[in-house]
């Protein structure tokens, strides 16, 4: 489709692939609201807000929206989520709406660079930041600082959620997912990390509110 973008489409299944090393980018199942991939575990993050259930209000801010994997799956188990993406590639979001059946009503869309959008006045307050931006294989270097983290924290409403998708997990390293989580906790209250099984992939999730992780499991007992 363009020279650094091909959609595969194998039965039910839907991808997005890049010309990086290796990967997904992302993937819609056409009979399957989950993927089997690491937005599955994503979607944990509402899990940590307070008295979350089916019908809960909630606003999301997804930073990296690829085509729109991670909102359709919020959309469908909280549908009266409302749902913000941003990304950077014009040619992606048309893709999205082609091949990936990425409505108008799961996602508003804006094609921007995530850090510059939290700084623009199209940016609101939100009960979860996921952020899943990357060039190539690594995630952007200024969307891994301090500073960025307090601007995400400036859209975050109180006891609100950042979650964020680091790939290229080493069984040798912990290098990356270890700065991350440690840069988040000079913002945070609270930062948990869960490898993914069978993936390269680590999901953090961090919280200003101290008891997020009571909230979790009583979310997981009541749902």
């Amino acid at each position: 489709l363009y020279n650094y973008l091909q959609v595969k489409e194998d039965g039910d299944t839907v991808i997005l692939s890049t010309n990086v090393a290796f990967g997904v980018q992302s993937i819609y199942k056409k009979n399957n609201v989950l993927s089997g991939l690491y937005y599955d575990y994503a979607l944990m993050a509402p899990l940590f807000l307070e008295d979350v259930n089916p019908e809960k209000d909630m606003d999301v801010l997804v930073l990296g929206m690829g085509t729109g994997t991670f909102a359709k799956q919020c959309k469908y188990f909280f549908p009266n989520s409302s749902i913000e993406g941003v990304e950077i590639d014009e040619k992606i979001v048309d893709l999205s709406k082609t091949y990936f059946e990425l409505r108008d009503d799961e996602a508003k869309v804006y094609v921007n660079d995530g850090r510059t959008f939290l700084s623009s006045p199209d940016a609101g307050m939100y009960d979860i930041v996921m952020v899943d931006a990357y060039h190539d294989i690594t995630i952007p270097f200024h969307m891994s600082t301090a500073e960025f983290f307090s601007e995400i924290k400036e859209h975050l409403k109180p006891g609100g959620i950042i979650v964020i998708n680091i790939n290229m997990r080493s069984e040798n390293s912990t290098e990356i997912v270890d700065y991350l989580a440690q840069t988040l906790k000079s913002n945070m209250k609270r930062v948990y990390t869960y490898n993914v099984p069978n993936t390269t992939n680590t999901i953090v999730y961090s919280s200003d509110n101290s008891y997020c992780l009571d909230a979790f499991r009583r979310n997981m007992e009541q749902l």
